[in-house]
């Protein structure tokens, strides 16, 4: 059996009165992030470790910004594409793990939500889906809350 690693990385900036998504899941919040797309920082950075563990480039390469194609899109639609593009070399998803770096609000409530959202999305169990949360301890700017800060690896295995 073959495998792959990937790993991936995003940041969105915060502003006020726009919704916060994260993990394909609606979280309650005055704040959301600044994005040309859903801005799910999560997704985007899980779609990058997933395309960098077959050299494939990144989203901003297969989905850029400057088209109107991808505006306002639900990053899970995003996110499907990508497992499709994975899928059509021969390849499938693992598992992934996740590390999002917010001050606030809270995710713990919504962390199994968010596992099961990408867990069914990627076609993988739950129990393949790792997501965790952590705040700065209000240092630089995900301390002071001006963003959020996402990490994530996924191991991509061709039988």
């Amino acid at each position: 059996m073959d495998i792959r690693i990937g790993n991936g990385y995003d940041v969105h900036a915060l502003a006020e009165g726009l919704p916060m998504w994260l993990g394909g899941v609606r979280i309650p919040s005055e704040y959301g992030f600044v994005a040309h797309s859903d801005g799910d920082v999560a997704i985007h950075a899980l779609c990058d470790a997933l395309l960098g563990a077959l050299a494939l480039g990144d989203i901003g390469h297969l989905f850029p910004d400057t088209s109107p194609e991808w505006k306002g899109i639900d990053s899970k639609i995003l996110l499907g594409k990508v497992v499709a593009l994975i899928a059509s070399q021969g390849w499938r998803v693992g598992n992934a793990d996740i590390t999002i770096a917010l001050q606030r609000p809270k995710l713990a409530p919504h962390i199994l939500t968010m596992r099961s959202v990408l867990a069914e999305v990627m076609g993988i169990p739950v129990d393949a889906v790792s997501v965790k949360a952590t705040t700065t301890e209000r240092l630089g700017f995900v301390g002071r809350g001006e963003g959020c800060e996402v990490w994530a690896s996924a191991l991509l295995v061709r039988p």
